[in-house]
């Protein structure tokens, strides 16, 4: 007798995010790891620093913002 391997996929935890409009949890598959599916924002958003095809020189990057910060604190 053997076992369907599809069995796995349909008991997968699903997706928490829920319609606006019929108030319904989406019901698909959550990527493994998040509460949400790829098409609700798991594992979404552009790489950060030179992997971003939009960085140029990091002049106003997350830590030199920080570092910025911190010089005119101790001022």
């Amino acid at each position: 007798m053997s076992i369907n391997p599809m069995q796995r996929a349909h008991a997968a935890p699903r997706c928490t995010a829920k319609s606006k409009r019929t108030g319904k949890h989406c019901r698909a598959p959550a990527v493994r790891g998040w509460k949400v599916c790829r098409m609700h924002g798991a594992r979404g958003g552009a790489p950060e620093g030179k992997r971003n095809g939009n960085y140029r020189h990091g002049a106003r990057s997350k830590a030199t913002i920080e570092l910025w910060k911190l010089i005119k604190s101790l001022r």
